[in-house]
């Protein structure tokens, strides 16, 4: 890596010529890691009844594997961006990058629960990590009228891997096994890894976020009730989304083929929801994001009752609902403390990843102990509780952003 592609700290986000095809590719690196990060963090929801029965575990304890990565990224999300100190983030996003190669060959090797919970810790490690340094890097690698440009191609290998990674997990699994399918997901994640050493610059350290910010932050009424609110909402979905292939193969009678097909569309439609209803989250957030909660619970309530194509259209719904979801709960939470731009980003992924962890926990003890379907009943009840927690906010005609910056 030559002096000249390297990027001053006072100097990143001020530089007067165009931003080269190198600056770009290495925007296109972050961006595949984006999408092996979420393709990793995904990936057990569509092979958990074969993770189960290969490993001798109940699918409730299966879940595990999707509720210990959201635990540990957790705590490391705001503990690497306040210990990360001085490090250059090139170095670092190399590193949790690293992580991920390690996880998903742990994930792929793993003889036992223990082995592969071991494998899905290192994941939470890296992830909560990389969501924290990440996004801010992406303004970092190209000029300032670029930037937005930069951090909307990172979102999109978000919202691709939310779209293709449950399917991709399904549909390997279905031609080979599971454990190829975290195979697989490790040479992604190293070829990501090759990419990002070849062409990400120095990124040296700024001033990272402060503990008293987080104090600041979390001191506002405001700003603790809209963490309650992104946790109900995202509990909601993830209590019983990380048990969908479970109830589409067993409660359903859907096949292995079917399956992956219906996980597909789910993303297909989520992905076409983010974007059809980015402009109507941006001028009536309050209104867009209680409608898609309001059908994410009616979709959980009416999928144990129906059959065949009726359950289909129902999680197709439900698909269009989650797409908006996220775009949603962070808009929400940018609002909330808008001088305040890292607690919130720290706060939004650990209160996410807290929803996650504790929606697939409860979640599978439902499902041991009162059926798959139970879990579609409880993530309607949380969602219940999340809609009733965004009316406390109120339903009048103020702008919702003014109440929330209170």
């Amino acid at each position: 890596m030559n002096d000249m592609h390297a990027i001053p700290a006072t100097a990143a986000l001020a530089q007067p010529q165009p931003s080269s095809w190198r600056d770009w590719l290495s925007v296109y690196s972050v961006a595949l890691g984006a999408f092996a990060f979420v393709t990793t963090e995904y990936l057990p929801v569509g092979v958990l009844p074969q993770i189960a029965s290969h490993l001798g575990i109940t699918e409730g304890v299966a879940g595990l594997m999707v509720s210990v990565p959201g635990m540990v990224a957790a705590v490391s999300a705001p503990a690497i961006m306040l210990g990360a100190g001085r490090m250059n983030r090139r170095h670092l996003l190399l590193l949790l990058t690293l992580l991920l190669v390690a996880s998903n060959v742990v994930s792929a090797l793993a003889p036992s629960l223990a082995v592969m919970l071991l494998g899905r810790g290192l994941l939470g490690v890296a992830l909560g990590g990389f969501w924290a340094v990440a996004i801010a890097a992406a303004g970092r690698l190209v000029r300032e009228s670029k930037a937005a440009k930069a951090t909307a191609l990172i979102f999109a290998g978000i919202t691709l891997a939310t779209v293709f990674g449950v399917p991709f997990g399904t549909f390997v699994s279905t031609l080979f096994s599971w454990r190829m399918s975290f195979a697989v997901t490790a040479a992604l994640a190293l070829l990501a890894l090759i990419a990002q050493a070849l062409t990400l610059p120095s990124l040296p350290s700024r001033e990272g976020l402060q503990v008293r910010a987080l104090v600041a932050f979390l001191s506002r009424s405001n700003a603790r009730r809209s963490m309650l609110l992104l946790g109900t909402v995202v509990a909601a979905h993830f209590t019983a989304y990380t048990y969908i292939a479970p109830f589409l193969g067993h409660d359903a009678g859907f096949s292995a083929s079917s399956i992956t097909a219906i996980l597909l569309g789910f993303g297909l439609v989520g992905m076409l929801a983010n974007f059809a209803m980015a402009g109507s989250i941006t001028t009536h957030l309050r209104a867009s994001l209680g409608a898609v909660v309001v059908l994410m619970v009616i979709a959980q309530l009416l999928l144990p009752a129906l059959q065949g194509f009726g359950v289909t259209l129902a999680v197709l719904a439900w698909g269009v609902a989650y797409g908006a979801i996220p775009l949603g709960v962070s808009s929400w939470m940018q609002l909330t403390s808008p001088y305040l731009p890292e607690a919130s980003s720290a706060m939004l992924v650990t209160t996410f990843q807290v929803a996650i962890a504790s929606g697939s926990l409860f979640g599978g003890l439902m499902v041991d102990h009162a059926g798959v379907s139970s879990a579609l009943w409880l993530g309607a009840g949380i969602g219940v509780i999340g809609l009733a927690v965004m009316l406390s906010f109120g339903i009048g005609k103020a702008p919702i952003a003014e109440k929330l910056s209170r």
